[in-house]
């Protein structure tokens, strides 16, 4: 069995993975997901997009949760459905980019304008392996605002 990204050629899986967009190389526009011959920016005829890997790291613009299953083809990774959260993160490319938030994290777990990574886990498997995505997981600070425990004051 393998493991394979659900979406091929939107980000990588490495040891440092990294969601893959498209920037223009006309007027610099950067975009997500990745835009195939031409550029997105109504102002601007460039037709020779290159691709670029954004920023790991992001602030949380807006989030939510799935309270709901979503209509096929989303597949739920448990039957039955288990909600999950989403955010909006602000990437230093000044894209937002929705995505789902790293397994064990919910809404109670977020806040706009605190920081998150990419990480790459498993949305669901089939009997040809696990098709991964890409999620938002929380940066836990270190700093001097944790008591003894490590739990948030």
């Amino acid at each position: 069995m393998t493991a394979t990204p659900a979406i091929e050629g939107w980000f990588t899986t490495g040891p440092a993975p990294a969601l893959v967009g498209s920037r223009c190389t006309a007027c610099g526009t950067v975009f997500f997901p990745p835009s195939g011959d031409f550029c997105r920016n109504p102002a601007c005829a460039g037709e020779e997009p290159e691709p670029v890997e954004l920023s790991r790291r992001g602030t949380i613009w807006s989030y939510t949760d799935a309270q709901y299953q979503p209509p096929p083809p989303y597949v739920p990774a448990v039957d039955p459905y288990q909600p999950f959260a989403i955010a909006a993160v602000e990437l230093p490319e000044g894209l937002v980019v929705l995505g789902q938030v790293a397994e064990g994290y919910g809404v109670a777990d977020l806040r706009v304008g605190a920081e998150v990574e990419l990480v790459v886990e498993t949305l669901y498997a089939d009997e040809t392996g696990d098709r991964l995505i890409w999620r938002w997981r929380p940066v836990v600070s270190t700093g001097s605002t944790t008591g003894d425990s490590g739990a948030p004051r």
